[in-house]
């Protein structure tokens, strides 16, 4: 399998070069260029496999230049009992016959992104070793939260790498600030930035296109990469949790092998649902995507128009991780359903750039409409969310996940559609505890109560333990307090090499 540049101006080149470049040379994304296909045979097979069997499955056609005994390596230091509190990896939580949720938070950060992070760092090394590359590897990251403590911890003290994570300064919750402000590690830095997740992320995307920087860099032995999901090492992990889901849905028998589900996944940057998406071009029996959104919805009017306008108002909302305007993996898509038209892709991805919107033609949205449905939920619905779930099921969500249950409740009214459904659940409830504590308990019962204090409460009333990952965390050393404008990003990555070379 090789890969090759959505904007079509680098590439063909084998997945070890992918992974450890992370982004193109020409600004797009590496994306495969043949489509990988499951029979149902091969989709039935996984029914009785273990989660790390299943990746096997899938990771397998994806990373034909890496051996086979490379990718189990990394599968099983990823996926293991010291890393992930169940076993099942990636269970299935039952709501009801119909609906269910896909827990994806039982990694050492408590977020969806281990899923990919566990993997990545073990992916990217071999990938190292196999195109014999001597330079250090620097990873850069931009996130709303959670990819920064995940990436953190994934590649901490990973021999020949090192990386820097940028948060928006005022754009994370307290819980997941002081997950990455007290990072240990000798090849990590963590920096702030003045401004929200989008100033962030442009900030990091024009180091990697800048050939100075990239120039500067190299003198000091290291070679630039992205844990981001930009990165397709990152993405196609993500790829096995909707096969594992649909597995376990026939093994419970809440389906019937061969009948499609919806899922509905709460997204900011697109790489979620994407995920999702690849999974139903490989044969995965997915009748829609519920693309679920907060009140930065681009998304959803981008879904329903056509028409991708990030001209509009930031709004910082209870559901952090998706406050974000431009959904970088949206660009695969496209270049995915134009049929890999590069010519296209450029051409909207420069109107972005320079205007802040495009808008795609007939056929692409004609598309996009028939396989995703999209709305989403302000602060209020998202409370709502938290509290009526717990009413009628019993179960304790999280903001982002509350997001998700709120907006199929919308999608299943509008569109009478009853089919067994899974919503991606991206974080544990202790993560946002604040918010769902307020929601669950009532403002009075919290009211003066830091996010620390909130997570016994939360565990008191719930009945759950706090996860290991979090508990503790107000007692841990601040490590890294540097906050920087996005103009001083640049200069931040050159300290923070020099000092490593």
């Amino acid at each position: 399998m090789l890969y090759t540049s959505t904007r079509g101006e680098y590439g063909p080149l084998p997945a070890a070069e992918a992974i450890k470049l992370g982004i193109a040379p020409d600004s797009g994304l590496f994306v495969p260029t043949e489509r990988v296909m499951m029979s149902m045979k091969d989709i039935q097979d996984m029914v009785g496999m273990s989660y790390q069997q299943r990746a096997d499955k899938i990771l397998g056609p994806y990373l034909t230049d890496f051996a086979s005994n490379e990718i189990r390596c990394s599968i099983d230091h990823a996926y293991n009992a010291n890393s992930f509190d169940h076993p099942e990896v990636a269970p299935l939580a039952e709501l009801d016959t119909r609906l269910s949720v896909l827990e994806l938070w039982h990694g050492p950060t408590c977020a969806f992104k281990d899923m990919a992070l566990q993997i990545l760092p073990h992916l990217l090394v071999t990938s190292m070793q196999k195109t014999g590359e001597s330079a250090g590897i620097l990873i850069l990251v931009a996130t709303s939260g959670d990819t920064g403590k995940a990436a953190l911890e994934g590649f901490k003290d990973v021999p020949r790498t090192a990386i820097m994570v940028f948060y928006p300064e005022k754009g994370v919750s307290e819980v997941q600030k002081m997950q990455m402000v007290t990072q240990e590690g000798g090849n990590v830095g963590v920096y702030a930035v003045r401004g929200n997740f989008d100033d962030t992320q442009s900030g990091v995307k024009a180091i990697f296109g800048d050939v100075a920087m990239q120039q500067a860099v190299a003198e000091c032995g290291y070679k630039f990469s992205s844990a981001n999901s930009i990165n397709w090492g990152r993405l196609a992990p993500q790829i096995v949790y909707y096969f594992s889901a649909y597995a376990d849905l026939v093994r419970r028998g809440h389906v019937q092998f061969g009948e499609a589900v919806n899922f509905v996944v709460p997204t900011g940057n697109f790489g979620n649902i994407l995920a999702g998406f690849y999974a139903r071009q490989m044969g995965l029996p997915v009748h829609r995507l519920v693309c679920a959104a907060n009140e930065n919805n681009v998304l959803t009017d981008f879904i329903a128009s056509g028409i991708y306008d990030r001209n509009r108002d930031f709004k910082r909302t209870i559901s952090p991780s998706m406050d974000i305007l431009i959904s970088s993996n949206l660009e695969r898509l496209l270049y995915e359903l134009t049929g890999h038209d590069a010519s296209k892709v450029r051409q909207w991805m420069a109107d972005l750039a320079a205007k802040g919107r495009y808008t795609v033609d007939d056929s692409t949205r004609e598309q996009i409409q028939a396989l995703f449905w999209s709305d989403y939920a302000d602060d209020a619905a998202t409370m709502s969310s938290i509290k009526e779930t717990h009413r009628r099921y019993g179960y304790v969500v999280d903001t982002h996940t509350a997001v998700g249950l709120h907006v199929y409740d919308l999608y299943r009214h509008s569109t009478g559609d009853d089919r067994p459904t899974v919503v991606l659940s991206t974080a544990s409830p202790f993560k946002f505890n604040a918010s769902v504590a307020k929601a669950l308990l009532g403002e009075e019962r919290t009211a003066g109560r830091d996010e620390f204090a909130l997570l016994q409460m939360l565990s008191d009333f719930s009945g759950l333990p706090v996860p290991s990952g979090l508990s503790g965390l107000a007692e841990r050393r601040i490590r890294h307090l540097t906050v920087a404008d996005r103009e001083q990003m640049p200069g931040a990555v050159l300290e923070f090499v020099k000092q490593r070379r």
